[in-house]
């Protein structure tokens, strides 16, 4: 009886201890992994971007209500104010402004540029703008022969003997079959930030500049040069594509053509201004900061719409996203709406000398800096070691990111956030479609009504589940 009794007991103690073991097995297979966890939560982020984002609405109020904001001017002052007071009513932990001294250019009434003595096409006016920066012409006109180059080559080989007296054209295009559009900008834009020093060097009294633009419209694209004080300061001014083009074939076919150009411009002493910051303190590490940003300020042409007040508004909504989800992250997490990025990128470099000075660590850095068009995905840079390390970590993540048709790719960051690069934390820049940005690119074409708010909605959704994931997973 006593032997019946134990094996019972040894039957029925088996029996419970499966019965155990298989109720937490399925208990525990219920249970979502992390990587489902994960992907819910990005999912969340989404639809809260897709059914309650400010990012399009603040753009309007940004673009129509504010205006352009180059640095220094009236419109910059209304923008500081303007998304200081709409961060403080996001429900962040703190809001403040960090002073900044901005230069102060101002472009004056509108560029007069004519072409005269064609047999063709007689005189004609061309459409201009005054490269941010440049000197005026003292309220008269400059008048010379106009002398056409596309490459260093050309102008060097035309020397003070060809130069001297007369007006450089530069009209190499941005090359077309460029698939990244931001390649043929780099292969272009030296024209225009360096050109006037390069041919006043020469004995030119003037400078035209074929506008950063890969399409053909009648629309100049301003921006900024950079003189070299060793030689004379002469004016200069982008011109239309269109117009270039009709320059370029008036040369070609005639030899000879005289522009004249008057121009109102004029640099004052610099000013105070603000870099606007706001953040979200960290839970855990709230000494490590992962930064999202983009530049207040714009040229004084059209809304400054692409450029930059979508990523503005994104990374404010960034933050926002995170506190209606209840999210309350590791680390902290900041917005910083820098000035003066398009004729100084002092913000940029204020806030990591004052980083610096505080001895804040940023581990990362993300800016949306190229457009409010369709999400491609992020571009990161940064020290090797840091960025292999990251390379090696994301490889887990990726099919996190392919529901959204978003890539991680090795490449450059952002402008404002290159000076932070000595802290050897990640810098990231967004990458959305680039392939109209240059169409609007410091154009007065670069308006509110440019920008497709879905397409506005799903970057802020893109850059806010990148900062999930990293406060979530680090370095």
């Amino acid at each position: 009886m006593e032997n019946i009794w134990t094996n019972l007991t040894k039957v029925f103690s088996a029996s419970l201890l499966l019965i155990v073991f298989t109720t937490l097995s399925l208990r525990l297979s219920a249970q979502p992994s992390e990587r489902q966890t994960d992907a819910a939560f990005i999912r969340k982020i989404y639809d809260q971007a897709l059914t309650d984002g400010r990012c399009y609405p603040w753009l309007r109020d940004l673009c129509l209500g504010v205006g352009h904001r180059l640095s220094g001017s009236p419109g910059a002052e209304k923008a500081v104010k303007w998304t200081q007071s709409m961060l403080d009513t996001v429900g962040l932990d703190s809001v403040w402004l960090q002073p900044v001294m901005v230069p102060h250019w101002v472009r004056g009434s509108a560029e007069q540029v004519r072409a005269t003595g064609s047999k063709k096409y007689g005189s004609f006016n061309i459409n201009a703008l005054a490269l941010g920066g440049s000197v005026g012409t003292n309220g008269k006109a400059v008048s010379a022969e106009v002398v056409e180059v596309k490459t260093w080559e050309e102008l060097d080989a035309l020397n003070e003997r060809g130069i001297r007296g007369k007006i450089v054209f530069y009209n190499r295009p941005m090359d077309p079959a460029k698939i990244r559009t931001f390649e043929a900008y780099g292969g272009a834009v030296d024209q225009r930030s360096s050109g006037a020093s390069r041919a006043a060097k020469y004995g030119a009294v003037g400078v035209l500049v074929r506008s950063m633009n890969l399409r053909l419209d009648d629309f100049p694209h301003t921006g900024a040069l950079r003189y070299d004080s060793t030689y004379t300061l002469i004016p200069a001014v982008a011109i239309s594509t269109n117009d270039a083009e009709k320059l370029s074939a008036l040369l070609h076919a005639e030899g000879k053509a005289t522009v004249s150009m008057q121009l109102n411009c004029q640099t004052f002493p610099d000013v105070l201004s603000y870099n606007v910051i706001g953040e979200i303190r960290g839970t855990e590490k709230p000494d490590e900061i992962i930064v999202v940003g983009g530049h207040l300020d714009s040229w004084d042409v059209g809304h400054g719409a692409h450029d930059d007040g979508a990523g503005c508004t994104q990374s404010m909504d960034v933050l926002r996203h995170l506190l209606r989800l209840g999210y309350r992250p590791r680390h902290t997490i900041r917005c910083v709406l820098f000035m003066n990025e398009e004729n100084g990128l002092r913000g940029g470099r204020e806030y990591a000398r004052e980083a610096e000075r505080k001895g804040e660590y940023h581990l990362c850095a993300i800016e949306s800096d190229a457009g409010g068009f369709t999400p491609r995905g992020f571009s990161f840079d940064g020290d090797d070691a840091v960025i292999g390390k990251f390379f090696e970590k994301v490889s887990e993540h990726r099919d996190l990111f392919e529901p959204y048709g978003l890539t991680l790719t090795r490449g450059g960051g952002g402008a404002d956030i290159g000076p932070l690069k000595g802290q050897k934390g990640l810098l990231s820049g967004y990458s959305p479609d680039s392939q109209r940005y240059f169409d609007y690119h410091h154009a007065a074409t670069d308006v509110f009504d440019a920008v497709n708010k879905r397409e506005l909605e799903l970057g802020a959704a893109s850059m806010t589940a990148l900062v999930f994931l990293l406060d979530k997973y680090g370095l």
